[in-house]
């Protein structure tokens, strides 16, 4: 299994992340948000795996963008996925599925680990 970024290209945590993987010698496929865009399958697996809290980036300029109304009323999981089908910056990312395991997040020390465990191949 091909491990695949999911992300957007000018967000600096992607990347820090590709950089990483490159360094790294790990290849992998990118996949855009903004350009290919993300099913509702692959965010119900996201979600089904981290959680709807932490699979939505409410950390952003995105979510900070938004009316409160919208905010207030993103309370479950199936609220979450509407809301990141539509704007689909506000995903956390990067997230990287590994043929061992997934990642949310980039966090270089967990990264260099996991590497060494042969998970992030």
């Amino acid at each position: 299994m091909t491990v695949t970024v999911y992300g957007i290209a000018n967000c600096d945590t992607v990347k820090k992340a590709r950089r990483f993987l490159d360094a790294a010698g790990v290849p992998y496929a990118f996949h855009d948000y903004k350009k290919a865009g993300v099913t509702r399958e692959k965010l119900e697996s996201f979600v089904g795996e981290f959680g709807w809290q932490k699979v939505l980036n409410t950390r952003g300029t995105t979510w900070r963008k938004l009316d409160d109304e919208v905010k207030e009323a993103t309370t479950d999981a199936d609220a979450a996925i509407a809301l990141m089908l539509e704007n689909p910056s506000i995903i956390k990312r990067p997230i990287v599925e590994a043929a061992r395991r997934n990642f949310i997040g980039y966090d270089e020390t967990s990264w260099e680990l996991a590497l060494e465990m042969g998970e992030l191949r």
